[in-house]
């Protein structure tokens, strides 16, 4: 881990941001980074469902 981490993602013993490895193409990287803008996180659904469950009334 050459690459520049900060205190908190070090605190929290997170990687260092940015491209994985050598091996990843950049359109790789790309890809997946758009997907992740419009996931609720790693495993979660679209977030667009989870911010609609707060719009909903109980």
């Amino acid at each position: 881990m050459d690459r520049e981490q900060t205190k908190g993602r070090e605190k929290n013993g997170a990687d260092p941001a940015g491209k994985p490895d050598g091996l990843t193409s950049d359109a790789d990287v790309k890809k997946v980074g758009q997907q992740e803008r419009r996931s609720a996180g790693p495993d979660g659904p679209d977030a667009a469902e989870i911010g609609d469950t707060f719009k909903r009334k109980p």
